[in-house]
Protein backbone atom coordinates (compact mmCIF):
# COMPACT_ATOMS: atom_id res chain seq x y z
CA UNK A 1 0.00 0.00 0.00
CA UNK A 2 2.90 2.41 0.59
CA UNK A 3 4.79 1.25 -2.52
CA UNK A 4 7.71 -0.35 -0.68
CA UNK A 5 9.11 -3.23 -2.75
CA UNK A 6 10.03 -5.66 0.03
CA UNK A 7 11.06 -8.42 -2.40
CA UNK A 8 13.65 -6.20 -4.08
CA UNK A 9 14.94 -4.93 -0.74
CA UNK A 10 15.36 -8.52 0.44
CA UNK A 11 17.23 -9.57 -2.74
CA UNK A 12 19.57 -6.58 -2.54
CA UNK A 13 20.27 -7.18 1.16
CA UNK A 14 21.01 -10.89 0.69
CA UNK A 15 23.22 -10.11 -2.31
CA UNK A 16 25.44 -7.89 -0.15
CA UNK A 17 25.22 -9.97 3.03
CA UNK A 18 26.42 -13.20 1.41
CA UNK A 19 29.19 -11.64 -0.68
CA UNK A 20 32.10 -14.06 -0.27
CA UNK A 21 30.14 -16.24 2.21
CA UNK A 22 28.54 -19.65 1.98
CA UNK A 23 24.76 -19.48 1.79
CA UNK A 24 22.22 -21.77 3.50
CA UNK A 25 21.96 -25.11 1.71
CA UNK A 26 18.40 -24.32 0.56
CA UNK A 27 19.86 -21.54 -1.59
CA UNK A 28 21.78 -24.14 -3.60
CA UNK A 29 18.91 -26.66 -3.57
CA UNK A 30 16.24 -24.26 -4.85
CA UNK A 31 18.18 -21.32 -6.28
CA UNK A 32 20.01 -23.60 -8.74
CA UNK A 33 16.92 -25.63 -9.71
CA UNK A 34 17.44 -24.86 -13.41
CA UNK A 35 20.82 -26.62 -13.42
CA UNK A 36 19.64 -29.51 -11.23
CA UNK A 37 16.69 -30.00 -13.59
CA UNK A 38 18.88 -30.01 -16.70
CA UNK A 39 21.03 -32.72 -15.15
CA UNK A 40 17.97 -34.72 -14.08
CA UNK A 41 16.42 -34.53 -17.57
CA UNK A 42 19.28 -36.67 -18.95
CA UNK A 43 18.10 -39.64 -16.85
CA UNK A 44 14.72 -38.64 -15.37
CA UNK A 45 13.94 -42.17 -14.18
CA UNK A 46 17.09 -42.23 -12.06
CA UNK A 47 16.42 -38.72 -10.75
CA UNK A 48 12.86 -39.69 -9.79
CA UNK A 49 14.16 -42.73 -7.91
CA UNK A 50 16.24 -40.45 -5.67
CA UNK A 51 13.39 -37.96 -5.14
CA UNK A 52 10.47 -40.38 -4.80
CA UNK A 53 11.68 -43.71 -3.37
CA UNK A 54 11.19 -44.26 0.39
CA UNK A 55 14.27 -43.80 2.59
CA UNK A 56 16.36 -42.59 -0.37
CA UNK A 57 14.12 -39.54 -0.85
CA UNK A 58 14.23 -38.87 2.91
CA UNK A 59 18.02 -38.66 2.73
CA UNK A 60 17.84 -36.34 -0.30
CA UNK A 61 15.33 -34.10 1.50
CA UNK A 62 17.52 -33.91 4.59
CA UNK A 63 20.58 -32.96 2.55
CA UNK A 64 18.62 -30.35 0.60
CA UNK A 65 16.82 -28.81 3.59
CA UNK A 66 13.41 -29.95 2.30
CA UNK A 67 10.53 -30.66 4.66
CA UNK A 68 10.16 -34.44 5.17
CA UNK A 69 6.34 -34.09 4.86
CA UNK A 70 6.63 -32.58 1.40
CA UNK A 71 6.48 -34.81 -1.68
CA UNK A 72 8.80 -33.51 -4.38
CA UNK A 73 7.48 -33.12 -7.94
CA UNK A 74 8.49 -35.78 -10.45
CA UNK A 75 10.62 -35.01 -13.49
CA UNK A 76 8.87 -35.59 -16.81
CA UNK A 77 10.04 -38.46 -19.03
CA UNK A 78 10.41 -35.97 -21.89
CA UNK A 79 10.90 -32.21 -21.55
CA UNK A 80 8.77 -29.79 -23.54
CA UNK A 81 11.85 -28.60 -25.45
CA UNK A 82 12.57 -32.18 -26.57
CA UNK A 83 8.92 -32.65 -27.60
CA UNK A 84 8.83 -29.37 -29.54
CA UNK A 85 12.08 -29.98 -31.43
CA UNK A 86 10.93 -33.47 -32.47
CA UNK A 87 7.57 -32.07 -33.60
CA UNK A 88 9.10 -29.11 -35.43
CA UNK A 89 11.24 -31.38 -37.62
CA UNK A 90 8.09 -32.68 -39.31
CA UNK A 91 5.89 -29.56 -39.02
CA UNK A 92 7.98 -26.97 -40.90
CA UNK A 93 7.39 -23.22 -41.06
CA UNK A 94 4.27 -21.22 -41.97
CA UNK A 95 3.42 -17.68 -43.07
CA UNK A 96 1.43 -17.01 -39.90
CA UNK A 97 2.62 -14.31 -37.47
CA UNK A 98 5.20 -15.72 -35.06
CA UNK A 99 5.05 -15.71 -31.28
CA UNK A 100 7.77 -16.92 -28.89
CA UNK A 101 6.53 -19.33 -26.24
CA UNK A 102 8.78 -18.89 -23.21
CA UNK A 103 10.00 -22.27 -21.93
CA UNK A 104 10.04 -21.88 -18.16
CA UNK A 105 12.02 -24.28 -16.02
CA UNK A 106 9.06 -25.57 -14.00
CA UNK A 107 6.74 -26.55 -16.84
CA UNK A 108 9.55 -27.65 -19.15
CA UNK A 109 11.04 -30.20 -16.77
CA UNK A 110 8.05 -31.13 -14.60
CA UNK A 111 4.77 -30.38 -16.43
CA UNK A 112 5.47 -30.20 -20.18
CA UNK A 113 1.79 -30.82 -20.92
CA UNK A 114 1.14 -27.20 -19.85
CA UNK A 115 3.43 -25.83 -22.56
CA UNK A 116 2.12 -28.34 -25.11
CA UNK A 117 -1.41 -27.08 -24.44
CA UNK A 118 -0.08 -23.52 -24.81
CA UNK A 119 1.20 -24.40 -28.29
CA UNK A 120 -2.22 -25.80 -29.25
CA UNK A 121 -4.06 -22.68 -28.05
CA UNK A 122 -1.70 -20.22 -29.76
CA UNK A 123 -1.85 -22.19 -33.02
CA UNK A 124 -5.65 -22.28 -32.82
CA UNK A 125 -5.56 -18.49 -32.41
CA UNK A 126 -3.71 -18.21 -35.73
CA UNK A 127 -0.04 -17.95 -34.74
CA UNK A 128 3.11 -19.91 -35.47
CA UNK A 129 4.81 -20.83 -32.21
CA UNK A 130 8.60 -20.62 -32.00
CA UNK A 131 10.92 -21.18 -29.05
CA UNK A 132 14.34 -19.76 -28.12
CA UNK A 133 17.11 -21.55 -30.03
CA UNK A 134 19.10 -22.28 -26.86
CA UNK A 135 18.09 -23.41 -23.41
CA UNK A 136 17.47 -20.30 -21.29
CA UNK A 137 16.14 -19.45 -17.83
CA UNK A 138 14.97 -16.13 -16.41
CA UNK A 139 16.59 -17.01 -13.06
CA UNK A 140 13.42 -16.51 -11.04
CA UNK A 141 14.52 -18.64 -8.02
CA UNK A 142 17.83 -16.75 -7.79
CA UNK A 143 16.17 -13.52 -6.64
CA UNK A 144 14.77 -15.17 -3.51
CA UNK A 145 18.33 -15.86 -2.34
CA UNK A 146 19.95 -12.64 -3.53
CA UNK A 147 22.01 -14.40 -6.20
CA UNK A 148 21.83 -11.28 -8.33
CA UNK A 149 25.17 -11.63 -10.12
CA UNK A 150 24.12 -15.02 -11.49
CA UNK A 151 20.65 -13.68 -12.33
CA UNK A 152 22.18 -10.80 -14.28
CA UNK A 153 24.33 -13.19 -16.32
CA UNK A 154 21.27 -15.25 -17.21
CA UNK A 155 19.28 -12.18 -18.22
CA UNK A 156 22.13 -10.88 -20.38
CA UNK A 157 22.18 -14.28 -22.09
CA UNK A 158 18.46 -13.94 -22.82
CA UNK A 159 18.84 -10.42 -24.21
CA UNK A 160 21.75 -11.55 -26.41
CA UNK A 161 20.09 -14.77 -27.61
CA UNK A 162 16.75 -13.11 -28.44
CA UNK A 163 18.15 -9.77 -29.62
CA UNK A 164 16.94 -10.09 -33.23
CA UNK A 165 13.46 -11.24 -32.20
CA UNK A 166 13.16 -8.53 -29.53
CA UNK A 167 14.19 -5.78 -31.93
CA UNK A 168 11.81 -7.15 -34.57
CA UNK A 169 8.95 -6.74 -32.07
CA UNK A 170 8.12 -10.44 -31.80
CA UNK A 171 5.81 -11.04 -28.80
CA UNK A 172 6.73 -13.44 -26.00
CA UNK A 173 4.07 -15.46 -24.15
CA UNK A 174 4.93 -16.88 -20.73
CA UNK A 175 2.75 -19.48 -19.01
CA UNK A 176 4.46 -19.26 -15.60
CA UNK A 177 3.48 -15.92 -13.96
CA UNK A 178 6.67 -15.64 -11.90
CA UNK A 179 8.76 -15.79 -15.09
CA UNK A 180 6.62 -13.17 -16.84
CA UNK A 181 7.06 -10.99 -13.75
CA UNK A 182 10.86 -11.16 -14.14
CA UNK A 183 10.63 -9.65 -17.64
CA UNK A 184 8.10 -7.06 -16.48
CA UNK A 185 9.82 -6.05 -13.23
CA UNK A 186 13.22 -7.43 -12.14
CA UNK A 187 14.86 -7.26 -15.58
CA UNK A 188 14.31 -3.52 -16.03
CA UNK A 189 15.29 -2.92 -12.39
CA UNK A 190 18.64 -4.63 -13.04
CA UNK A 191 19.11 -3.08 -16.51
CA UNK A 192 17.32 0.29 -16.34
CA UNK A 193 19.15 1.74 -19.35
CA UNK A 194 19.06 -1.30 -21.65
CA UNK A 195 16.71 -0.65 -24.59
CA UNK A 196 16.24 -4.35 -25.36
CA UNK A 197 15.22 -4.99 -21.75
CA UNK A 198 12.62 -2.22 -22.06
CA UNK A 199 11.37 -3.70 -25.34
CA UNK A 200 11.14 -7.20 -23.89
CA UNK A 201 9.14 -5.83 -20.97
CA UNK A 202 6.58 -4.36 -23.37
CA UNK A 203 6.52 -7.47 -25.60
CA UNK A 204 5.99 -10.09 -22.87
CA UNK A 205 2.46 -11.29 -22.07
CA UNK A 206 0.62 -13.87 -20.05
CA UNK A 207 -1.51 -16.15 -22.22
CA UNK A 208 -4.73 -14.32 -21.32
CA UNK A 209 -3.16 -10.90 -21.95
CA UNK A 210 -1.93 -12.05 -25.35
CA UNK A 211 -5.28 -13.50 -26.43
CA UNK A 212 -7.14 -10.39 -25.26
CA UNK A 213 -4.74 -7.85 -26.77
CA UNK A 214 -3.24 -9.59 -29.81
CA UNK A 215 -5.95 -12.05 -30.85
CA UNK A 216 -9.26 -10.27 -30.14
CA UNK A 217 -11.03 -12.15 -32.97
CA UNK A 218 -10.16 -15.57 -31.57
CA UNK A 219 -13.41 -17.25 -30.55
CA UNK A 220 -12.94 -18.62 -27.06
CA UNK A 221 -14.82 -21.94 -26.66
CA UNK A 222 -17.61 -21.97 -24.08
CA UNK A 223 -17.35 -24.45 -21.20
CA UNK A 224 -20.46 -25.81 -19.54
CA UNK A 225 -18.60 -26.02 -16.23
CA UNK A 226 -18.02 -24.02 -13.07
CA UNK A 227 -14.60 -22.38 -12.85
CA UNK A 228 -12.73 -21.25 -9.72
CA UNK A 229 -9.66 -19.08 -10.37
CA UNK A 230 -6.84 -18.62 -7.85
CA UNK A 231 -4.45 -15.79 -8.65
CA UNK A 232 -0.69 -16.36 -8.35
CA UNK A 233 0.99 -13.74 -6.11
CA UNK A 234 3.47 -12.37 -8.68
CA UNK A 235 0.64 -12.31 -11.19
CA UNK A 236 -1.61 -10.22 -8.95
CA UNK A 237 1.20 -7.90 -7.88
CA UNK A 238 2.86 -7.21 -11.24
CA UNK A 239 0.52 -8.05 -14.14
CA UNK A 240 -2.90 -7.96 -12.41
CA UNK A 241 -5.66 -10.51 -13.11
CA UNK A 242 -7.93 -8.36 -15.30
CA UNK A 243 -7.35 -10.20 -18.60
CA UNK A 244 -7.64 -13.64 -17.01
CA UNK A 245 -10.87 -12.45 -15.40
CA UNK A 246 -12.24 -11.26 -18.76
CA UNK A 247 -11.17 -14.43 -20.60
CA UNK A 248 -12.71 -16.85 -18.11
CA UNK A 249 -15.96 -14.89 -17.97
CA UNK A 250 -16.24 -15.47 -21.73
CA UNK A 251 -15.65 -19.20 -21.20
CA UNK A 252 -18.09 -19.87 -18.37
CA UNK A 253 -21.37 -18.48 -17.09
CA UNK A 254 -20.46 -19.78 -13.62
CA UNK A 255 -17.02 -18.36 -12.92
CA UNK A 256 -15.57 -17.04 -9.66
CA UNK A 257 -12.26 -15.37 -8.79
CA UNK A 258 -11.27 -16.56 -5.32
CA UNK A 259 -10.28 -13.96 -2.74
CA UNK A 260 -7.71 -16.45 -1.51
CA UNK A 261 -4.52 -14.49 -0.94
CA UNK A 262 -1.41 -16.70 -1.24
CA UNK A 263 -1.50 -20.49 -1.66
CA UNK A 264 1.27 -20.65 0.96
CA UNK A 265 3.85 -22.34 -1.25
CA UNK A 266 5.54 -19.10 -2.37
CA UNK A 267 8.08 -20.85 -4.59
CA UNK A 268 10.61 -22.63 -2.39
CA UNK A 269 9.15 -21.37 0.94
CA UNK A 270 6.62 -24.19 1.33
CA UNK A 271 9.28 -26.82 0.66
CA UNK A 272 11.62 -25.73 3.47
CA UNK A 273 11.79 -27.92 6.56
CA UNK A 274 10.80 -26.50 9.96
CA UNK A 275 8.54 -23.54 10.61
CA UNK A 276 8.33 -22.45 6.97
CA UNK A 277 6.50 -25.65 6.09
CA UNK A 278 4.08 -25.14 8.99
CA UNK A 279 3.40 -21.52 7.98
CA UNK A 280 2.88 -22.64 4.38
CA UNK A 281 0.18 -25.10 5.43
CA UNK A 282 -1.59 -22.51 7.61
CA UNK A 283 -1.62 -19.93 4.81
CA UNK A 284 -3.12 -22.43 2.35
CA UNK A 285 -5.74 -23.52 4.88
CA UNK A 286 -6.78 -19.91 5.51
CA UNK A 287 -8.86 -19.67 2.33
CA UNK A 288 -7.67 -21.53 -0.77
CA UNK A 289 -7.60 -25.17 0.30
CA UNK A 290 -11.02 -25.17 2.01
CA UNK A 291 -12.54 -23.49 -1.09
CA UNK A 292 -11.02 -26.17 -3.32
CA UNK A 293 -12.24 -29.02 -1.09
CA UNK A 294 -15.76 -27.56 -0.91
CA UNK A 295 -16.06 -27.05 -4.68
CA UNK A 296 -18.26 -29.43 -6.67
CA UNK A 297 -16.28 -32.28 -8.22
CA UNK A 298 -17.09 -30.99 -11.69
CA UNK A 299 -15.68 -27.53 -10.97
CA UNK A 300 -12.43 -26.64 -12.73
CA UNK A 301 -9.79 -25.31 -10.33
CA UNK A 302 -7.65 -22.89 -12.35
CA UNK A 303 -4.33 -21.38 -11.27
CA UNK A 304 -1.40 -20.58 -13.55
CA UNK A 305 1.42 -20.86 -11.00
CA UNK A 306 3.33 -24.16 -10.88
CA UNK A 307 3.79 -23.90 -7.11
CA UNK A 308 0.08 -23.12 -6.63
CA UNK A 309 -0.91 -26.21 -8.61
CA UNK A 310 1.59 -28.28 -6.60
CA UNK A 311 0.02 -27.05 -3.35
CA UNK A 312 -3.51 -27.90 -4.47
CA UNK A 313 -2.56 -31.35 -5.75
CA UNK A 314 -0.56 -32.32 -2.66
CA UNK A 315 -2.99 -31.00 -0.01
CA UNK A 316 -6.37 -31.88 -1.59
CA UNK A 317 -7.81 -34.59 -3.82
CA UNK A 318 -8.11 -32.12 -6.69
CA UNK A 319 -5.78 -31.10 -9.51
CA UNK A 320 -5.19 -27.49 -10.52
CA UNK A 321 -5.30 -26.54 -14.21
CA UNK A 322 -3.49 -23.75 -16.05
Amino acid sequence: PVNVDIATLKSEFLSHYYKGKARPRTAYTFGLIYWWSRMASVLPGVANFFTQAPIVSDIVKFIGGIAPQRKMPEFAKQTFRQWFINRKRSAGSTTKPKVILWIDTFNNFFLPETLIAGVEVLEAAGFEVVIPKQSLCCGRPLYDFGMLDTAKRMLREILHSLQNEIQAGMPVVGLEPSCVAVFRDEMTNLFPHDHDAQRLKMQTFTLAEFLEKKAPDFKIPKLNKKILLHGHCHHKAIMKIKDEDTLLQKMSDDYKLLDSGCCGMAGYFGYERGEHYEVSIKVGEHELLPAVRNADKGTLIVTDGFSCREKIEKETDRKGLH
